[in-house]
């Protein structure tokens, strides 16, 4: 099988995973078919091994010394450290025994562990010695030669977030109160990550495991791997061959080049997180003449506006954008969280009754309590998973049906809430835009379209029109309720949805500052730093002039309108008896000897019940309701008052 993908001119390759799992297995020394909580017990003992050799390498070099040693990408004799963690733990001779009989392959996934945690360190231990180093005299609030000090001091600390600062703050505040000093670093104010019960296969070759597709199915995979027949094994012989069949998704392409997955057990099922490498159209960092401006909000979660960048360098808006409202699913989140902050709140007074005793009668409550805290979160986490998709699919989709070549976010890390009160911070705090925009950009790198954030200073602010700060009050169509959502423009008469005209200000400030996106090392993220004034006067919506559209400004009593023309109604009563007509209408309730209208025709009248005008197209007796509907009005029989034309015709035919 290649392991080489072939790409096209414009195209690029893109690594994504996609979820599986693996519900039977043979075993091939015995032909036994495996079940799936078999397969389940018997990838749990792997993990359990590879997670205890992890767990104890992690432990041991969980120093600033070795993390250093790692993170200077150089071994002893100055030669680069390979980039897979397992490799780079090796040159450095940092090796771990395990009682158990395992091959290499399961000590290689052991090292890729503790390799992968010892690495991410190195970051959280330069923000912690910067924040130590510069500690401010109220850790509550800095001071802006305080913030000056602290960001020189950290790494890339120009371009961090301030809620990270923060929070890095609060920890090593929180630890100078229980312990009297400030901590020496961040191996000390944190205790050894936890590794992961999993097996990574992605750090074995083809001695431990193999993934191949169905030769003419190409929805299917068979997975061969080596796991344990027993929990300990003693010798090579407790190990065997298990080939395990795989359902693909939908969202792996047939042409895609399959890798090997991640084992890990959820709920007595074994998942597979397969990963893949496909060809997407490559996803351009300027040039953009449409975009799409999505705004942060939070009753309405998103707003989104496209844009259009002209030859001459105006700008114009492609129509009013729409909105991603989720009242209803936010309404539920929060009230998952206020639960869960109960019942925290009862675990830890039950915690603190309990103290040290080992038989206390309210440790079989806490434990229960504990179980339901776990299904609460997994809830939660479910319910933002899903409306992070939703969310970033109907982002993607307003960008495909605009021709957008590019959606500019709005960047928001930096977000912090505070001075809004305790239920409103909490709010905003808890919010999913982290997820959804990490969704947008796997989304949108299918189909090619950039993803960019932009710095969110004055975008809602500004008048998109002429950069006017704007006059915020009530919508006029919701008077009552809470908020400030409606933006009025004093200078160029500008007035809209706050979240309408940020949306558009976002994609203005997009389209002008692309020349100046920049990609992120880390992550490979697009995003713009800063706003240049120079650029930031040209992100300006050219207004449209509709002329098809009259002022409809009420300015003086309401033009009277010509009377509608009346129905035909029949005057006339039609014939009855057994000798009339086939095609003639029926005389309604005359032959049943009734001298009322049915009830139908009085019920609640005056109020389901449109008006009816008294003119005189309307028939003697009429009234509404008689027909099939409440609001139908049908011309009633007549008893009393026969026509002496129509009472000749009748006595004739009878």
């Amino acid at each position: 099988m290649s392991r080489k993908l072939p790409l096209a001119e414009g195209e690029t390759s893109r690594t994504v995973c996609a979820r599986a799992v693996l519900r039977k297995a043979v075993d091939e020394k015995t032909g036994e078919l495996l079940l799936a909580s078999v397969l389940a017990e018997r990838v749990g003992w792997a993990a359990d091994l590879v997670s205890d050799m992890g767990g104890a390498l992690t432990g041991e070099h969980w120093n600033a010394t070795d993390v250093d040693v790692l993170a200077a990408g150089k071994d002893a004799g100055g030669r680069k450290l390979p980039s897979h963690a397992w490799m780079a733990l090796r040159r450095l001779g940092w090796s771990l025994t395990c009682d158990a009989k395992v091959n290499d392959r399961i000590v290689r996934m052991a090292q890729e562990q503790a390799g992968r945690a010892l690495r991410s360190a190195k970051w959280r231990a330069d923000l912690t010695a910067a924040i130590v180093a510069t500690w401010p005299v109220d850790p509550a609030k800095r001071t802006p030669k305080e913030w000056d000090a602290v960001r020189e001091a950290i790494p890339g600390g120009e371009y961090l977030p301030s809620s990270a600062i923060r929070s890095r703050t609060r920890q090593a505040a929180a630890f100078q109160r229980e312990h009297g000093r400030l901590p020496v670093d961040v191996f000390e104010l944190e205790p050894a990550p936890r590794t992961a019960r999993m097996l990574p296969l992605a750090a074995c070759d083809g001695q431990q495991a193999t993934i191949e597709r169905h030769e003419s199915d190409p929805g299917r995979a068979l997975l061969r791997l080596q796991l344990p027949a027993r929990p300990d094994p003693q010798s090579y012989k407790d190990w065997t061959w298990v080939a395990c069949p795989i359902a693909l998704p939908p969202t792996i392409p047939p042409s895609a080049l399959l890798h090997l997955p991640t084992l890990r057990i959820h709920h007595g099922a074994v998942r597979a997180d397969l990963v893949f490498t496909h060809a997407v159209p490559k996803a351009r960092r300027c040039g953009h003449t449409v975009a799409l401006g999505v705004d942060w909000g939070l009753n309405t979660l998103l707003s989104a506006g496209a844009a259009r960048l002209h030859d001459d360098g105006t700008i114009a808006a492609l129509g009013a954008g729409g909105m991603f409202r989720a009242a209803g699913v936010l309404a539920k989140q929060h009230r998952l969280r206020r639960e869960s902050e109960h019942l925290h709140a009862k675990a830890d007074r039950y915690q603190r009754l309990i103290g040290g005793a080992v038989d206390h009668r309210l440790i079989g409550r806490h434990q229960m309590l504990a179980e339901q805290i776990r299904h609460l979160c997994d809830r939660r986490s479910n319910l933002n998973d899903a409306l992070a998709w939703a969310a970033a699919r109907w982002a993607v989709d307003q960008a495909i049906a605009a021709d957008a070549t590019v959606i500019y976010v709005e960047d928001l890390r930096s977000l912090e809430a505070k001075d809004m009160g305790r239920t409103m911070n909490t709010r905003v705090s808890q919010t999913v835009r982290g997820q959804i925009v990490d969704r947008i950009r796997h989304l949108a790198a299918e189909t090619g379209i950039a993803v960019v954030t932009v710095p969110a200073k004055d975008t809602s602010k500004h008048c998109p029109r002429c950069l006017v700060p704007l006059r915020h009050r009530k919508a006029p169509d919701r008077p009552t309720a809470p908020g400030w959502k409606w933006a009025i423009c004093r200078s160029c008469g500008y007035q809209g949805d706050r979240d309408a005209g940020a949306c558009k200000r976002i994609a203005a400030r997009g389209l002008t500052h692309q020349t100046t996106t920049a990609t992120d090392r880390a992550g490979g993220a697009m995003v713009i730093r800063g706003v240049v004034d120079e650029l930031e006067a040209k992100a300006v919506i050219k207004p449209t002039a509709d002329t098809s559209r009259k002022d409809r400004s009420k300015t003086g009593p309401t033009r009277r309108r010509p009377a509608r023309p009346a129905p035909r109604r029949r005057r006339a009563p039609s014939l009855t008896g057994p000798t009339g007509s086939a095609s003639k209408r029926p005389e309604g309730h005359a032959h049943t000897g009734r001298t009322q209208l049915p009830r139908a025709a009085d019920r609640h009248q005056g109020v389901q019940t449109i008006s009816t005008p008294t003119s005189r197209h309307r028939p003697r007796g009429a009234a509404l309701g008689a027909g099939f509907h409440l609001h139908a009005h049908a011309t009633p029989p007549r008893w009393a008052e026969p026509t002496p034309g129509t009472m000749s015709c009748m006595e004739s035919h009878s």
